[in-house]
């Protein structure tokens, strides 16, 4: 059966108390003495939180004869909801590092996968859950969400995990990795995968409009698989088409899809790349708000550096990746066909596509596995070729698989965005534990540590409360999570207890393998993750599952 995330039928306000058992049994958990930021975007109040079991009970003035299990001192410290992680791409590797140890650091007790149309099921071919390859943001190794949460849940994560189904993964199960169109047949058998994963408690469908096969599919496909979304509840999540020239265009259609379908929309990782483009946020933020007036229920999500992190062949036509990486690996040992794609790969160099800061963080064993942490334009110097040509020779050492980091984003549209009150705070990360191989983005151990410390503390671009309002409550409305995202009597005891003066983000792009630093205890479901800034070994976390709606 699925976890049942439905809201507890009490309804209390902040300062009322859900009576103990006997009036003498004693809380599991009692934290005193600390600020509280509720999560709602209200202002800090002095309480302390009281938990029986994975619930809080009490939220207010100190009580005299309390008495609790457990007792944490946290005066001069703040208490706040778990941190939820609306964008992640830890679908794979919360199996190989459920300790999940740089999540807890920052304070993040759920994380939302199967993002960008990148999920690991469904597969209905799957027999045998699938090994990804290094640096791959998913796959297709489950044949399902059942199979997928069981093998999570048999992991037993520090965290927990919300899943999304992604529309790669509903395309590639029924169309292959081929650059065709949908028919009518194709569309059905894909609603029904899409269906299967409602059913089966999926909060979402995600789409990764600039990778292969969802970049084939055209917007007529995605309405229709949208309508299905929103016929059973679901949050439609998009890495839209283009987010550098064409931006504008592709937060227009993303809206499209939205009127057309009635779907609930996230824009994922709102930005704008390469300079030509930044400061095109505001347009897209102002769409954004125009449809909201209108009735759409719209909203985006940041994360606060001015680089992203992808996949290499992203950045190659279209055309190019259709058949997969085995196909373009092909391609590029044809001397005619890797002319064609050297040609339309080089009005991106130096527009969207910065060689100097498009930078190798991962690769399988070849010829430039030594360059990690090299830009394109150091080997394109050092190999004496241009850099469109750079890029088509690294991927055919690695044949495809190779992971970047790509320098192109503006700090005024991250701070704009970051200021915007629909957006949430998310990681789209992927590493979960330090140290380990390649040179990852540092937002897989700073993002949320990076907003209290840099855009909180230092640059004033928000508030405390509403920062944490966008790591919290927000994040947990889109999908929802009922019972989780705000700290009151009778939600769900995901707890952070922080220093708001201390917590830093210590991972950068030079060495990126650094865990945050300034939150002390995270409790997942009244279960203590992390005590005194350590992780206690303690792994409650599962698969959280939507309640299907009525159809």
């Amino acid at each position: 059966m699925p976890d049942q995330t439905a809201a507890p039928d009490t309804a209390t306000g902040p300062d009322t108390a859900i009576a103990p058992d006997t009036a003498t049994a004693p809380y599991d958990l009692l934290i005193t003495g600390g600020t509280v930021i509720d999560g709602t975007g209200a202002a800090p109040r002095r309480a302390d939180v009281a938990v029986r079991g994975d619930r809080v009970v009490r939220v207010g003035d100190p009580e005299p004869d309390a008495r609790a299990v457990t007792t944490l001192d946290a005066t001069g410290l703040t208490v706040t909801p778990g941190f939820v992680d609306l964008h992640s791409h830890a679908d794979f590797s919360v199996l190989a590092m459920p300790d999940a140890e740089a999540c807890l650091r920052q304070g993040v007790t759920t994380l939302v996968t199967g993002n960008c149309g990148l999920s690991p099921f469904p597969n209905p071919a799957a027999e045998v859950p699938a090994d990804p390859a290094p640096g791959t943001l998913g796959g297709g190794g489950w044949a399902d969400l059942d199979a997928f949460a069981a093998a999570v849940d048999a992991a037993r994560p520090a965290v927990n995990i919300a899943p999304l189904v992604g529309h790669g993964a509903l395309r590639t199960a029924v169309t292959g990795t081929a650059r065709t169109p949908a028919g009518p047949a194709e569309l059905d058998a894909m609603r029904a995968l899409l269906a299967t994963a409602a059913e089966q408690g999926a909060f979402g469908m995600s789409t990764g409009l600039i990778y292969a096969p969802g970049s084939f599919a055209g917007t007529d496909e995605i309405t229709a698989l949208a309508a299905e979304a929103a016929r059973r509840g679901l949050l439609y999540a998009t890495h839209m088409r283009d987010e550098g020239d064409k931006v504008t265009e592709a937060v227009e259609e993303a809206l499209e899809v939205a009127r057309a379908s009635g779907v609930r929309l996230q824009i994922s990782h709102l930005k704008a790349m390469g300079p030509a483009n930044h400061g095109k946020v505001r347009t897209a933020l102002a769409l954004i708000d125009a449809a909201a007036a209108e009735g759409l229920d719209v909203a985006c999500d940041v994360y606060p550096y001015t680089a992203s992190s992808t996949r290499l062949t992203s950045r190659l036509p279209d055309w190019a990746m259709d058949g997969g990486t085995d196909a373009l690996v092909e391609r590029l040992a044809d001397p005619g066909t890797r002319a064609r794609v050297l040609a339309d790969l080089r009005p991106a160099v130096g527009r969207t596509f910065l060689p100097e800061g498009v930078v190798l963080a991962m690769t399988g064993p070849g010829r430039y596995s030594d360059r990690i942490g090299d830009s394109i334009a150091d080997i394109a110097r050092d190999e004496g070729v241009e850099p469109a040509e750079a890029v088509l020779e690294v991927l055919a050492a690695h044949r495809g698989e190779v992971m970047i980091v790509n320098h192109a984003m503006a700090e005024d549209d991250v701070d704009t965005v970051l200021r915007h009150p629909g957006s949430a705070v998310a990681s789209d990360g992927w590493v979960l534990n330090a140290p380990g191989e390649g040179h990852p983005h540092p937002r897989n151990f700073g993002t949320f540590a990076r907003v209290v410390g840099h855009y909180v503390r230092g640059q004033r671009v928000l508030e405390l409360a509403d920062a944490v309002r966008k790591m919290t409550s927000l994040p947990a409305s889109r999908l929802p999570l009922p019972g989780r995202g705000t700290l009151a009597p009778g939600q769900i005891a995901d707890l952070v207890v922080l220093d708001p003066e201390a917590v830093a983000d210590r991972a950068t792009f030079a060495d990126p393998w650094q865990y945050a630093v300034g939150v002390r205890d995270v409790f997942v479901s009244g279960t203590c993750v992390l005590r005194d800034g350590h992780t206690t070994g303690a792994r409650p976390g599962r698969t959280l599952r939507r309640v299907p709606a009525a159809v």
